[in-house]
């Protein structure tokens, strides 16, 4: 399980190191592809396959099935670690991911975001405020919290 907040920087030639507990459980490649309100996504290769199983039973008939898809997939680039622990993001993640100097990766259970710094800080701003009313949306959950 993927938890916890660290902030790196990432390279000029777009090289960002991974936390070692990540790395640990990703093994020695990963799935980075684009991911919601602006971050990146990245995946075991395990939780990567469970994913596209999951995506091939929706019904491509469907105009926003097609889209997530290719939203999903079509950004997907498949690294791996170098000697020192670092990934290499390719310069179109980067670029729709707004990632300049400094990131935030969070891990977030099954995978990890990572963030352009500034932007995650604007996310939490705007977010952290509201995990109440939040929490409570997801009372039908049965979550403890």
């Amino acid at each position: 399980m993927f938890m916890g907040e660290y902030s790196h920087s990432i390279d000029t030639k777009g090289r960002v190191i991974m936390p070692a507990k990540f790395r640990e459980e990703l093994g020695t490649h990963c799935i980075v592809t684009r991911g919601l309100e602006g971050c990146l996504s990245v995946y075991t290769q395990d939780a990567w396959r469970n994913l596209a199983d999951k995506m091939k039973k929706l019904r491509t008939s469907k105009e926003k099935v097609r889209a997530f898809k290719r939203f999903l997939f079509g950004s997907a680039a498949e690294v791996e670690f170098d000697r020192t622990g670092r990934i290499l993001i390719p310069g179109t993640l980067r670029e729709y991911a707004g990632l300049k100097k400094e990131v935030t990766v969070i891990g977030t259970g099954d995978s990890i975001e990572i963030w352009d710094k500034q932007s995650y800080e604007e996310y939490a701003a705007r977010t952290v405020p509201a995990m109440e009313e939040i929490a409570e949306d997801l009372e039908d959950l049965d979550l403890d919290i």
